[in-house]
């Protein structure tokens, strides 16, 4: 059963999610929802309507965002919709900037979890995942480390429920990350939504793929991986950065206003809403 914490007396049952790439649900595809992903959050409206009928969902979340795009775009949107609950997760894209001021950052994101805290909802933050893309990116595991530590502490400070990303080992398979190395595959979104679900004490049948031991690689096919990666990711996002562009700028939000989430799922919905007229 939903904790009564989500349940005030109004009835109100509100989830609102929030975030970049992360929420948005990257890396697990489905071309017949909007933005052509699912993800995690999505799963997780589904199991809290399941359990407990007449949830509504909405997910503001949009990839390559900031935390001061996330802050200025998702932050009065949410706070009209009257949540009861809200997850969060920001900061990553600025955590990659080696431009970024760690000590600001954190101190704008205690600021934003306030003010979401200060609505009366259950609030749910995540820790970040130590990705091991690549060794260039090793110099950043500091300032991931600190990031972790800070958002530990902000949601001790306001009474929120942590997701402790970083210390998920199942995110040790690379079978859990999508071809990017830096998202999610389907299954690492559907493990996640099981770790929201067991902070919210919602029930689910949600298990860790039962895979076999990975596959090692010979020298050739780690070879072929890595220049396959580097064409296919690492040159695209180099040239997005020199034009000032991201994947997220021609997006809108996945579900900007509150959905109901019907018996049988987020995709049911999405195919039965025509394009042009907004979901109930």
């Amino acid at each position: 059963m939903v904790p009564e914490s989500l349940l005030p007396d109004s009835g109100r049952r509100v989830f609102v999610a929030l975030g970049d790439s992360f929420t948005e649900g990257v890396g697990d595809r489905d071309e017949r929802l909007p933005n052509g992903v699912r993800g995690w959050a999505d799963r997780v409206a589904e199991k809290l309507a399941k359990a407990r009928p007449g949830w509504k969902y909405a997910n503001l979340a949009i990839r390559s965002k900031r935390l001061r795009h996330i802050i200025d775009e998702q932050l009065e949107p949410a706070l009209r919709m009257r949540p009861t609950l809200i997850t969060l997760y920001a900061g990553g894209n600025d955590i990659l900037d080696l431009k970024t001021d760690m000590a600001a950052l954190m101190a704008d994101y205690d600021q934003f979890v306030a003010k979401l805290a200060g609505t009366g909802a259950t609030v749910v933050l995540f820790t970040g995942f130590d990705v091991k893309v690549s060794a260039l990116l090793e110099p950043l595991k500091k300032r991931n480390t600190y990031y972790n530590q800070r958002v530990r502490e902000i949601a001790a400070k306001h009474g929120a429920l942590l997701v402790d990303y970083w210390c998920l080992d199942a995110f040790h398979d690379r079978r859990m990350w999508d071809s990017d190395r830096l998202h999610m595959s389907k299954a690492g979104h559907k493990y996640l939504a099981g770790q929201v679900l067991d902070q919210l004490g919602v029930p689910h049948k949600i298990k860790r793929k039962d895979w076999e031991p990975a596959a090692r690689l010979s020298v050739r096919e780690w070879e072929q991986q890595q220049r396959r990666w580097v064409h296919d990711w690492v040159l695209p996002l180099f040239g997005r950065k020199l034009r000032g562009v991201t994947l997220g700028d021609t997006l809108t939000p996945r579900w900007p206003e509150p959905v109901k989430v019907p018996r049988k799922g987020l995709k049911k919905l999405a195919a039965e809403t025509p394009d042009d007229v907004p979901a109930p």
